[in-house]
């Protein structure tokens, strides 16, 4: 189920990836020869994967379709009224919750937010617009979606706080750049060989 979910996401959105990734990547490393800046391989990776985030973000609040639904403005009325488990609770409880998760963890990782409040008013604000203009572009608002991002931005938060906490626990050699470059190297061809369904996670 969610590996179909991004492939649907990353076939519509991959002409805009590709040319953004370009775009940024030449820009970047003109910026980094220009200004002999030293490359840290794992922060410009985490910065373009925030990009591709937000590309992909931004098509599935404005182009995917839900015209079968209906607005919502009584909380916890649609969450609740799928079977747990099943497709649509998958879909569209557990799926908002997974939509915001990288937003909570890159806002945490960027603007080293210390308070959950400063997450929940940023996911609050960024949820809402989301559904705002989803109910002005003629989709449907749901309140329950912006309380299920809410949710997994704070989730993504607290990820991001667990990292940091183990990284203070670390010896200094394990805390040196090229570890984490070797990390996120990894990760990254775990993701990509997930959705070549040659690795399973069980969703």
């Amino acid at each position: 189920m969610l590996r179909n979910s991004l492939l649907e996401i990353f076939s519509e959105t991959w002409p805009t990836i590709i040319l953004s990734t370009v775009i940024i990547v030449s820009m970047r490393i003109v910026d980094l020869i220009k200004n002999k800046k030293q490359v840290v391989l794992y922060r410009e990776l985490l910065s373009l994967l925030f990009v591709i985030y937000v590309l992909c973000l931004f098509y599935v609040v404005t182009f995917q379709d839900v015209s079968w639904s209906t607005s919502n403005f009584v909380p916890f009325q649609e969450m609740f009224r799928y079977d747990f488990g099943s497709r649509l609770f998958i879909k569209n409880v557990l799926g908002n919750m997974l939509l915001f998760i990288p937003y909570g963890f890159f806002m945490a990782y960027y603007l080293k937010i210390k308070k959950p409040i400063s997450i929940l008013l940023l996911c609050l604000l960024v949820s809402g617009t989301i559904e705002t203009t989803q109910l002005l572009i003629g989709r449907v608002f749901d309140v329950d979606d912006i309380l299920l991002n809410i949710i997994g931005g704070m989730i993504g938060f607290l990820l991001y706080k667990l990292l940091e906490d183990i990284k203070d626990l670390l010896p200094p050699i394990l805390k040196k750049p090229i570890i984490y470059n070797i990390i996120i190297v990894v990760l990254i061809i775990l993701f990509i060989l997930y959705l070549s369904n040659i690795i399973s996670v069980g969703v």
